[in-house]
């Protein structure tokens, strides 16, 4: 079935997008936060009131069940508004201290917009997840081309065409539509900056892309969370959290929990609750599936062939098996006492399957979720919250969530992004904001420097004074 014809963006089309978005930042830059607040705050509330039509788009477009799409859209605006809303404070011009050396200086710190930014998105979550990009980047000042995934680009048209709505002096946001080659291009295209989330292998395509010309790159790729359930967890409760976040968008979450690592004395009564929930989940195309088709074809064999090495190595299923692959779609599939050296374990699924292992202590469980190169997301199951803290800190990712899945995203002020094959740069947040800026450092001498350390005709005092003042300040032994 067609659900609609896009063109595929040449190099020149995507030139001439940027070269547009270069003209317009001119303007959107040159707007004051309030201003652009009030005009991001105006594409705001079209989202809302066109919330259940834009839903419905992502449902027909890649295929997830529609109050998933809702969810998506409803997380989306909140990220929009908290954008608008806080770019002023975390990026506007603000003092600091001069110390004592600059005793006869005013200092300043602000953020300047980068420009255009670009920005590649994914099809899984086409909207919340270059929202954290788009939004964040159009609140700081810069205006953005936008290239949607191929499997999605009606959903990136159709969130242009609403922005224009709203801001209509000026192209400060653009679509560009296409597969590989129009990434390729916006790589290549001229912007100051480009915001990418997809897998490990195109991030390191793009980085590579972006490098001819030192183009600045933020990269949010794939994910192998895992999560850690603790002897004393509420077991009811974490096998629901670890279902949804295995399961949920049939597995196609970046940040979906694919392992888990419960201590041996929880281990069998928390297999038992996640099977359970598991063979009750509705999987189809109808209004009462809860998880919806694999959007990409080439993923189901990746999918399939996970699950027949963990079993073919001495894992069991425990719910389903290598025949709950039936395309398009796939069932849950609960794995138990896979090896950890197997694909299962070791490399992105982005399928409804999950490995559960038992290990002997927290520790183990610790060392054995950061042996991953991935790092972006993690969970924490326990009811002590001093253990969930520091489980939290030890665990080697970006984001964790203590007693719940991927309650992270939900809260606009915090940083979302990872570390190791996970990417690095940070989208939402104040750290999100300033990931679309240049600090830009100023002073200004409100008085002659006591000490003239920066003139030609400084004097030997002037240095010796200098070096007093040093010595007093840093040279001090600390108390033992």
């Amino acid at each position: 079935m067609t659900l609609g014809t896009w063109p595929v963006g040449q190099e020149a089309a995507v030139g001439e997008a940027v070269e547009r978005a270069r003209e317009a930042a001119a303007w959107w830059g040159g707007l004051d936060f309030a201003e652009r607040a009030r005009r991001l705050n105006a594409w705001k509330r079209t989202l809302v009131h066109r919330l259940d039509e834009l839903a419905d788009l992502i449902h027909r477009e890649m295929g997830k069940p529609v109050d998933d799409a809702r969810t998506e859209v409803v997380l989306a605006i909140e990220h929009l508004g908290w954008a608008a809303t806080h770019a002023r404070k975390v990026l506007g011009p603000r003092r600091v201290s001069s110390g004592l050396l600059g005793i006869n200086l005013a200092a300043t710190v602000a953020y300047e917009p980068l420009g255009v930014v670009g920005v590649i998105g994914p099809w899984n979550y086409p909207v919340f997840t270059p929202m954290g990009s788009i939004a964040y980047a159009l609140a700081a000042g810069n205006t953005v081309v936008f290239k949607p995934s191929e499997y999605a680009p009606d959903v990136g048209r159709w969130l242009a065409d609403t922005f224009a709505e709203a801001v209509h002096e000026a192209p400060v946001f653009q679509v560009v539509t296409g597969a590989a080659e129009t990434g390729a291009a916006l790589c290549r295209g001229g912007v100051d900056k480009l915001g990418f989330t997809g897998s490990t292998a195109t991030g390191k395509r793009v980085m590579a892309a972006c490098a001819e010309s030192l183009t600045p790159v933020l990269i949010e790729a794939g994910g192998k969370d895992a999560a850690i359930v603790a002897a004393d967890a509420d077991l009811d409760a974490a096998a629901e959290a670890v279902a949804f976040g295995a399961f949920g968008n049939a597995g196609q979450t970046c940040v979906g929990i694919e392992r888990v690592y419960v201590v041996e004395e929880a281990f069998d009564g928390f297999v038992r609750r996640v099977r359970d929930i598991a063979e009750r989940i509705r999987v189809g195309a109808g209004p009462e599936a809860q998880l919806g088709r694999i959007t990409m074809d080439r993923q189901i064999p990746v999918i399939r062939r996970h699950i027949e090495d963990a079993v073919e190595r001495g894992g069991t299923a425990v719910t389903g098996g290598p025949d709950s692959v039936r395309p398009p779609f796939v069932h849950p599939v609960v794995l138990v006492d896979v090896p950890e050296d197997s694909e299962a374990v070791t490399e992105e699924t982005f399928g409804p399957t999950l490995v559960i292992n038992r290990v002997r202590d927290l520790h183990e469980a610790v060392d054995r979720a950061n042996a991953s190169r991935y790092g972006l997301g993690s969970a924490v199951f326990t009811a002590d919250r001093r253990t969930a803290m520091t489980l939290a800190r030890r665990l080697r990712t970006g984001m964790t969530s203590i007693n719940g899945v991927q309650s992270f995203a939900l809260v606009p002020a915090l940083p979302f992004g990872g570390t190791g094959d996970s990417g690095f740069g940070r989208i939402h947040g104040p750290d999100g904001l300033r990931e679309f800026t240049r600090p830009k450092a100023i002073t200004r001498q409100r008085f002659a420097p006591p000490v003239e350390l920066a003139s030609f005709s400084r004097t030997t005092k002037d240095v010796t004074s200098a070096l007093g003042l040093v010595r007093l300040l840093h040279g001090r032994r600390g108390r033992r």
